[in-house]
């Protein structure tokens, strides 16, 4: 792309944002370590492992040798990479500056439109999954192109610490997203006026609220299972993807706090918010969601809090104290007995629900914050309170009672997972816990995940045929289901070996695949994601065996199973990964990929060989080498 490597001079203002780089650096002298590793990212979230005199003195600035960028990259000792600044329109110009944390990715600065100054700015690798455009070039971003509904609620919790409505309207809907949503009219109306009146009653809000402070932190994500408003609902045209009644937890020092998020809708790839944030203070908290998508589009209906009767808005309140309270507790344990008041409430919430259908909701509100606070140490005694949910309140419905089984069985997983725990008594608990739960309630979709569970158990006790037997159960007895397809591949894989398999997909740049195509050469295949540790270390090792094996045509083939293709590229372009990579949204949960194969865990690796048959559907990567001496001498 260029004919020599780009150079540029460091000046004493040049490091203090990148738009003091030069325009026109060609014949500058390459800066020194130090003052490459003195430029700072434009956004100040990003946190950058420290660098010491010593490790500075031994790090190195190199050219960029690459036909596709120029510029150069500061790279450590042991040669990872610390940072790199690069052109990539060969104008000259630095359009690119990438900060590394262990070696991987984890921000970067962009100006795509080559002007010299960013518009844009990515969080990769371990840092998430955020991309924000900055349309008039000022250092703040304007519209999230894409970000997740967990980091939607850190931005919630941030928005408010800094008391930014600017901020804040970055994650609210616009309206050419609501129109493109294809809700129906009444439905449309109704979020179109609750994401005005957020956007006119943030600043108030956040002037007014006590909770999140100046040092107030995001620490987790909490909602019930994302479900979807299907096309045809209330005159919508499109199936709309949205969590109801999200949570974002936080910690200001010792203190821990939560805020009410309502609603998150999903438009193209990123999450958005339709209506304005609970925050509890002194008392005061608007009362959580009642199901802006989810409900009948009525209004009126839709805004439980102007229907409740007397009863009802009693209890609301004193919910809405007990908030307020727990947000200023200092230390976990203390919000015990205001959890057990809590959970007290929400059960008086259910048996004076007006209909089944808003009973069922406060239920599964009730489960899905009893287990976020038995998890994190909160509510110790609710794990045996949870058990009790199941029986007490379900009235005959299976699905809510095994819902509520369900989460209480993995929410005593956890706690039992104490420091000075048996493991192996643990798992033998766990495992009889949903043999049992499996008997009580087979045809629910959580008695699907239970088998799928207990099959990867199975898998990891090299026992594949209970493990086959458990996968036939989801297989047959939850057919089109995500868990059924994933069981199906899981099948498929367990009795592989000594078979041919297909396996179909795209390539990360856009090409059909296909392996039937490389018979004749021995393939690996790799399942990974960038948030897999172990997986990046086996590519190390899957460099060596190419290089190794090159004379045998040793193919290999990545399926990478991130959530986006934009984590997955910028990794491989990155690390200059030298094989095909297969890229299909979805994740390990949902890509077909995946579910083509029944792959469970991270890193899977099956190898194949050069007749198309496989022979083993599970391999360590560091068994690679033993085997393919095997398959070459029989050659």
């Amino acid at each position: 792309m260029m004919d020599r490597p780009l150079r540029f001079v460091f000046t004493a203002c040049s490091i203090v944002a990148v738009s003091a780089f030069p325009q026109d650096y060609a014949d500058a002298a390459t800066p020194t370590v130090q003052q490459a590793l003195e430029l700072r990212p434009i956004q100040k979230d990003i946190e950058l492992p420290p660098i010491d005199a010593a490790a500075m003195k031994a790090a190195n600035v190199r050219d960029i040798e690459s036909k596709e960028m120029s510029g150069w990259e500061v790279v450590a000792a042991d040669g990872a990479m610390l940072r790199r600044f690069a052109d990539t329109n060969g104008d000259k110009k630095i359009d690119r500056w990438c900060y590394f944390s262990s070696g991987v990715e984890v921000y970067r600065d962009i100006d795509a439109d080559f002007n010299g100054r960013p518009d844009q700015y990515r969080w990769l690798g371990t840092a998430g999954s955020r991309w924000g455009l900055d349309e008039n070039e000022d250092g703040r971003i304007d519209i999230w192109k894409q970000i997740s509904p967990e980091e939607v609620t850190a931005e919630v919790v941030n928005s408010l610490r800094e008391s930014d409505p600017d901020r804040f309207a970055a994650l609210m809907i616009t309206p050419k997203e609501l129109s493109e949503l294809g809700l129906g009219e009444e439905k449309s109306q109704l979020v179109e006026s609750k994401a005005k009146r957020a956007l006119r009653e943030f600043s108030d809000l956040a002037e007014r609220q006590k909770a999140v402070g100046k040092s107030s932190q995001w620490v987790q994500f909490a909602a019930p299972t994302p479900g979807i408003v299907p096309a045809g609902t209330d005159g919508s045209t499109e199936d709309v993807l949205a969590y109801e009644n999200a949570v974002a937890m936080f910690t200001d020092g010792d203190e821990n706090g939560q805020i009410m998020v309502g609603t998150i809708v999903k438009t193209g790839s990123a999450w958005r918010l339709i209506d304005l944030p609970s925050v509890g203070n002194d008392g005061e908290t608007v009362a959580q969601s009642s199901g802006n998508l989810f409900a009948a589009a009525n209004p009126t209906m839709a805004n439980a809090s102007n229907n409740l009767n007397s009863k009802t808005q009693e209890l609301v309140t004193k919910l809405e104290s007990i908030d307020a309270q727990l947000s200023k507790i200092e230390a976990p344990k203390e919000s015990a007995p205001l959890h057990a008041q809590r959970a007290d409430v929400i059960e008086a919430l259910a048996a004076s629900a007006g209909d089944d259908a808003e009973r069922e909701t406060w239920i599964r509100q009730l489960v899905d914050t009893m287990s976020i606070a038995v998890q994190t140490g909160a509510y110790p005694d609710g794990a045996e309170r949870m058990k009790s949910i199941a029986t007490d309140f379900a009235d005959g419905n299976e699905m809510l009672a095994a819902y509520a089984d369900y989460a209480a069985i993995n929410s005593q997983y956890v706690v039992r997972q104490a420091p000075d725990a048996d493991f192996a008594k643990v798992q033998e608990w766990y495992l009889d816990a949903l043999d049992g739960f499996v008997s009580r309630y087979p045809r629910t979709p959580e008695a699907a995940k239970a088998w799928l569970q207990l099959a990867l158990v199975k898998e990891f006790d090299e026992n594949e045929t209970e493990a086959l037997d458990y996968y036939k159960k989801v297989a047959s007895g939850f057919p089109g289901t995500d868990e059924g397809f994933k069981a199906d591949g899981a099948i498929r894989r367990l009795e592989s070996v000594g078979q041919k398999i297909e396996l179909e997909g795209t390539t990360i740049d856009g090409k059909p695949f296909r392996l039937s195509k490389l018979s004749g050469k021995p393939v690996v295949v790799h399942y990974w994601a960038t948030w897999c540790e172990p997986c990046k270390q086996d590519m190390q090792l899957l460099r060596r065996l190419q290089a190794a094996y090159a004379r045998t045509g040793l193919q290999l083939v990545g399926v990478n199973v991130d959530g986006t293709k934009e984590q997955a590229d910028a990794f491989i372009k990155e690390s200059r990964l030298p094989w095909t990579q297969l890229f299909e949204p979805g994740g390990l949960e949902g890509s077909s990929l995946a579910n083509r194969l029944g792959v469970q865990t991270l890193p899977t690796i099956l190898l194949i060989d050069a007749e198309g048959k496989v022979v083993r559907h599970n391999i360590q990567a560091a068994e690679l080498d033993a085997e393919l001496q095997k398959m070459t001498k029989k050659r």
